[in-house]
């Protein structure tokens, strides 16, 4: 596929990338105390905690992987968006409520108070190693789209957007991230609404000729079972997507964090409900992106198929390259990378609370440093992570299926167990510390039994699939549970 951007194209895209610094420039002034640079001060209104929440989960990985999974495997996965309505309830008036402290930075000071300072660097760890990982996806996503419209060569792209996110995260902190997070949503959900109506524009007999065309070619089918080992089901998407969802809402500290810098529990509270009503529009846009370039690519002639593009992972970027006119290619890879920009910006400062709070305060005694030199420490911790997920996102490629695959089955892999660590922590009073941490390594060691097994590392024939990706999180959470209960009875 040959390069096309213009010099509008580049001057677009620069400009995006260069507001996006000067955010985190202006908001660097702001964050005097580890309250201001972490939490924002504790003062962001509901709306902006819910759009920056909305817009740190749906990454570059999101925009690319989405409308991917959809244009291979039909609309069924996207049907996950239900379980939000199980998830976003249970995470306001259960979980919530036990999260928002006065004196909480991060989501495992939680597990300190009910269980032991172990099982609180543990939870903290796990989340560490599993968002390094995400962030590592959420940088490669953008790179490969800008590698595909541009022939930039791919690590130079990844240190691109990696470097400018880190840069403008450390300067300007948790109020960076908001306020850059409300930008890049507004964009991105444009950028992916001018693509429908383009596209749209191309099929015979528009909006209802590609809702015929799906429909016809049974795009928006959903099986009814409840088996495990089926990639996508009703079982699925109603049960184990409720458990995907809570590890990301209620055990994450991207999300926790946010939930910390509402001014009370109630303005807290009543952002998850904003995020729930949110997350309707832009989930059904991003999937249904996958729905109307399944039928303009039935028509004009689908080039994976063809052998134009590699991977589904890259059928949005060669549809902003090939169709769009000069201009609109730069606003959309602008748009990717907004989206990228902020779960890597939101992930960055997270990664360093959890670091700075529960690893270096807790065990270190930093806490008894100036103000000033906790922030330039939480700045510069910052960047390490930066430089890390950089490293990392040269390995992502590499990973097995495609990106909403490969994504969702570390968080389930890592999260599943943590989740369960959490439920043991909130809703049992008889579980002791031991139990827990038992219960929490069982069900890493199950779930990364079954990844093994699943991927041939056991048997040289062709393995039987056991469980699909989406149940992980499920299955790790019930593991550690069953067997932490089991482990505390005296």
């Amino acid at each position: 596929m040959s390069a096309t951007f213009s010099w509008l194209d580049y001057t677009i895209f620069g400009v995006y990338l260069a507001a996006s610094v000067s955010v985190g420039l202006l908001s660097a002034r702001g964050s005097k105390s580890l309250g201001d640079y972490f939490l924002a001060g504790r003062g962001m209104s509901s709306i902006l905690v819910a759009m920056s929440i909305l817009a740190a989960l749906f990454s570059g990985i999101s925009y690319l992987a989405g409308p991917a999974d959809v244009y291979k495997n039909g609309f069924a996965f996207a049907y996950i968006v239900l379980a939000f309505f199980i998830a976003t309830p249970f995470t306001t008036l259960w979980m919530l409520p036990k999260f928002y402290q006065s004196r909480y930075f991060t989501a495992y000071q939680f597990l300190e108070e009910r269980f032991s300072l172990s099982t609180r660097l543990l939870a903290s760890g796990l989340f560490i190693f599993r968002v390094a990982l995400w962030l590592a996806a959420a940088t490669y996503a953008p790179a490969l789209a800008l590698e595909k419209v541009t022939g930039l060569p791919l690590w130079l792209t990844i240190l691109a957007s990696g470097t400018l996110t880190t840069l403008y995260t450390a300067l300007g902190g948790m109020r960076a991230v908001i306020w850059t997070d409300v930008m890049q949503l507004i964009v991105l959900f444009g950028g992916q609404l001018m693509i429908v109506v383009v596209a749209l524009g191309k099929i015979p007999g528009g909006l209802g000729g590609m809702w015929d065309t799906v429909v016809a070619d049974g795009r928006m089918n959903l099986s009814l079972s409840f088996n495990p080992a089926e990639r996508v089901n009703l079982g699925a998407i109603l049960i184990a997507g409720a458990f995907l969802h809570l590890v990301q809402m209620a055990t994450d500290q991207v999300s926790v964090q946010r939930y910390l810098s509402a001014g009370s529990l109630k303005e807290s509270q009543r952002s998850l409900w904003i995020k729930l009503w949110f997350v309707l529009p832009v989930l059904v846009l991003f999937y249904g992106t996958g729905l109307v370039l399944y039928a303009f690519y039935k028509t004009h002639g689908d080039p994976l198929a063809a052998g134009l593009i590699q991977k589904e992972d890259q059928i949005l970027p060669y549809f902003v390259v090939t169709q769009l006119p000069a201009g609109l290619p730069g606003l959309l890879i602008a748009a990717i990378y907004a989206a990228s920009m902020s779960t890597i910006s939101a992930g960055l400062n997270s990664l360093a609370s959890a670091t700075v709070i529960d690893f270096q305060q807790r065990i270190s005694g930093v806490a008894d440093g100036a103000a000033s030199t906790k922030v330039s420490n939480a700045r510069w911790i910052t960047v390490g992570y930066g430089v890390l997920v950089m490293a990392l996102a040269f390995a992502v490629s590499a990973m097995p299926g495609n990106l909403v695959e490969s994504v969702n089955t570390v968080i389930g892999l890592v999260g599943g167990p943590l989740l369960g660590l959490f439920f043991l922590g909130m809703f049992t009073k008889r579980v002791t510390a031991r139990g827990a941490l038992t219960g929490c390594f069982t069900g890493f060691a199950v779930l990364l039994g079954v990844f093994l097994y699943q991927n041939g590392w056991f048997t040289a024939e062709k393995p039987v699939q056991l469980v699909s990706f989406v149940w992980f999180s499920l299955l790790g959470c019930l593991t550690a549970c069953g067997v932490g209960l089991a482990a505390s009875r005296r």
